[in-house]
């Protein structure tokens, strides 16, 4: 860490000095613990000189680690309460953090991180699902992010990584694990939060892989979201509606009578591919 932000105050004393008690309406939880967050900074690899984007930095406790382990940082914040002292933050920082007050929903990150950034963040709870949906969804593949490094409640963590078969299996993780590799890095402790929240956490890491030749990704999405919307029908019932869907199993040779959940992703794979 640099001097300067190593003579920044704790934590603790910048969110007390800010009163930044932690909003529900805006699924905030800090993480305070500088050991664990610095852990979690590891988890992308060597960040020095590395570009990072970060979704919802709050007082930027997980920020001063990316910091801290040489990254230069842009951040989106939507709470206007932090915005303060993450400007203390960036003053420390030597340039090396751009905070972006915003909703992450509405940012074009790629225009704002550029190519080959890592995405690491403790994402807050209300919008984690839909920002990984659409990291994962983008049209042109590789990405533009080289990593995913993200926070979630351990059961989304879960169904990320799942393997079919599991009660945790679903259309989260095929679109993960199609053109990605997807793993759980580490597991947090509620009482690692201000305030605990009511669930445990965990930290999945994402990389891309290639993507399936002859597959493309609205068509992933289009059979994934008709399969599991369904997800205790048989796939005649589920994919019916689904144009070209029944012809595509007879053609690959998969039962009709099997249920999504009993899949694997490359079966799905195989099933966009004939459609």
């Amino acid at each position: 860490m640099t001097d300067s932000l190593g003579a920044l105050p704790p934590l603790r004393d910048v969110i007390a000095r800010h009163g930044l008690a932690a909003s529900k309406a805006l699924g905030q939880n800090f993480l305070l613990d500088g050991q664990l967050l610095d852990r979690i900074a590891r988890i992308p690899g060597p960040l020095d000189g590395e570009a990072v984007y970060e979704v919802g930095p709050g007082p930027g406790g997980l920020t001063r680690a990316l910091l801290g382990a040489g990254a230069r940082v842009v951040a989106v914040e939507r709470d206007e309460r932090c915005l303060p002292a993450l400007a203390e933050l960036s003053a420390a920082a030597d340039g090396r953090l751009r905070v972006i007050s915003g909703d992450a929903m509405e940012v074009d990150e790629a225009a704002e991180a550029g190519a080959g950034a890592h995405i690491v963040a403790n994402l807050p709870y209300n919008v984690g699902t839909a920002l990984l949906v659409r990291w994962l969804t983008g049209g042109s593949w590789p990405p533009w992010w080289r990593s995913l490094t993200l926070m979630f409640q351990k059961e989304v963590a879960e169904r990320i990584v799942a393997r079919p078969g599991s009660g945790a299996y679903g259309r989260l993780a095929v679109l993960a694990q199609w053109r990605s590799q997807a793993r759980i890095a580490m597991s947090v402790h509620r009482s690692a939060f201000v305030p605990p929240p009511k669930v445990m956490s965990a930290v999945v890491h994402i990389t891309p892989a290639s993507q399936p030749d002859g597959v493309e990704v609205r068509t992933i999405e289009a059979l994934t979201g008709a399969a599991f919307g369904q997800r205790r029908k048989m796939l005649r019932q589920s994919l019916k509606a689904l144009p070209g869907a029944l012809t595509a199993l007879e053609a690959v040779g998969i039962d009709s009578a099997r249920r999504a959940e009993t899949l694997s992703v490359d079966e799905f794979v195989q099933i966009a591919r004939a459609m």
